[in-house]
């Protein structure tokens, strides 16, 4: 074994100096928020948009559904590209990507750009989340740690969740003092910032193997055909998602006719794109993946739908609903540190499955009527659901996945989690069509109810987060109860 005792220690040393020193850090960071702000500070926009381009509101909705399924397609292919030819030249890339779409967006004098503008950045941000992890875990492992570096996947998880509760105030201040071209055109100080971090402090990748190859080599290397189904089986479901309670069938009809020759494909390949039958074998990172989308469906239900109550129901502007979940973001960020330095798993996602629970039960008292401060408090619980569940969730991703597939299944979490997000606005879509009204508030509660038991089970019953029939590894020191073990979890993994 590597490290011994430095591996138990040499992450919290490592946050100030050394290996993961905040120039390592700071541009992985940087990177990993971008989707998560981008997401979600379009929302405060729309209006504006509609006004000066003459088309209704309802249709500028093409500008967070292209980005939503740009991103959960893209998320795990940047994963794959990441590990075949090199983390960091696929962050560099994604990066240009939205530096480029914040110029076409900002530019842009129709909806068609600005669509195309989106697409580009929920490419290009794509890229962030599943390249920080494959660098973390290089760098990890070229040190000897048999721990996840906590701090690290802290920070990490703060720029993926808490930062995209910011995107609507700090959306609505920019679109209220510049313009709603603003809500495109600050990618470009941003990206630029990041661009030059990451070519000077991130380490240059490997080179890959087999060198310089033709299309065929690449192509099967990376599994195209496999990364080409998933995309279109994928992207036909999200236009389905996104259409109900209108049901689309020929979306239902594509994605089903590509994603059965695919399935047969991925069966058959020896290194596919999306591994079936590792991740049926792997049932640990298989209910990861199903916990991250079931908690960001009540996270997302809040982001959105409350938001929308708050405005319809309440009569309050867009700039102070979306300052309503400022404190939503504020305990998400100041709980993630200090929850991912312990590596801790299973304490973590019970927190976050009973929180669902409570906020779920509030939302389900919420009247039109009832003080703001009550409406802060359910955000506030949110909060803590929010910052809990990814700890959580991002360290199971860690220990359970493949060390060679890291990319790949950093990608497929987000995915998982942006179908959440999908599903909470079809939801919200469902209970609010005959208007946005108490009563529908209230069977949105009772929905993410049902989701939140659902998210308890699938953890309170997970044999694997109780770190049973594992091995402490030796020269280790670690007080945590044995259902907080993820290092057993990684030494299973690796065997």
């Amino acid at each position: 074994m590597r490290g011994g005792a430095r591996g138990a220690v040499a992450p919290a040393r490592g946050l100030a100096h050394g290996p993961f020193a905040w120039r390592f850090t700071t541009p992985l960071y940087v990177g990993s928020a971008l989707n998560p702000v981008n997401s979600s500070i379009i929302a405060t926009a729309l209006v504006p948009i509609a006004v000066e381009l003459h088309v209704s509101v309802g249709s500028t909705a093409v500008l967070i559904s292209s980005l939503y399924l740009a991103s959960a397609v893209a998320q795990p292919t940047a994963g794959k590209l990441a590990e075949v030819f090199g983390a960091r030249r696929i962050f560099l890339s994604g990066i240009v990507l939205v530096l480029l779409g914040g110029v076409v967006g900002g530019l842009g004098q129709n909806l068609a750009t600005l669509t195309v503008a989106r697409v580009l950045i929920g490419i290009g941000t794509s890229a962030g989340f599943p390249c920080a992890m494959v660098l973390i875990r290089r760098r990890a492992e070229d040190t000897g740690l048999d721990t996840p570096p906590g701090g690290v996947l802290g920070g990490i998880a703060i720029a993926g969740m808490a930062t995209a509760a910011v995107g609507p105030p700090i959306g609505g201040l920019l679109v209220g003092a510049a313009g709603w071209r603003w809500a495109f055109l600050i990618n470009i100080p941003v990206t630029l910032a990041a661009l030059a971090m990451a070519v000077r402090w991130l380490p240059k990748d490997p080179v890959p193997e087999g060198g310089r190859s033709g299309f065929r080599q690449v192509a099967d290397r990376i599994d195209l055909p496999g990364i080409v189904g998933f995309a279109t089986s994928m992207s036909a479901l999200v236009i389905f998602l996104m259409g109900l309670p209108r049901v689309r069938w020929a979306a239902l009809a594509v994605c089903v006719l590509s994603a059965v020759p695919t399935v047969v494909w991925e069966l058959r390949k020896t290194a596919p794109f999306f591994d079936f039958r590792g991740l049926a074998a792997n049932g640990a990172l298989a209910r990861t993946y199903l916990r991250q989308a079931l908690t960001l469906l009540g996270v997302y239900s809040v982001l959105y739908g409350m938001t929308q109550w708050t405005q319809a129901a309440r009569g309050m502007s867009t700039v102070a609903a979306g300052l309503l979940l400022l404190p939503m973001g504020a305990v998400s960020a100041l709980l993630a540190r200090p929850l991912a330095k312990r590596n801790l798993v299973r304490g973590p996602l019970i927190a976050s499955a009973v929180t669902m629970l409570v906020g779920s039960a509030g939302i389900m008292l919420l009247t039109s009527g009832s003080p703001v401060i009550a409406i802060v408090l359910v955000s506030l619980v949110f909060g803590v659901t929010s910052a809990a569940t990814t700890v959580g969730n991002q360290t199971a991703l860690y220990v359970a996945a493949p060390p060679d597939q890291i990319g790949t299944a950093s990608g497929l979490f987000r995915t998982f989690g942006y179908l959440g997000s999908i599903i909470s606005a079809v939801i919200g879509g469902l209970v609010f069509r005959d208007g946005v009204s108490d009563r529908g508030l209230h069977t949105l509660g009772l929905v993410l109810v049902v989701a939140g038991f659902a998210v308890l089970s699938l953890t309170v019953l997970d044999r694997r987060l109780m770190g049973r029939g594992t091995r402490r590894p030796a020269g280790t020191h670690d007080t945590r109860d044995s259902q907080d073990a993820p290092v057993n979890l990684i030494k299973e993994n690796r065997a």
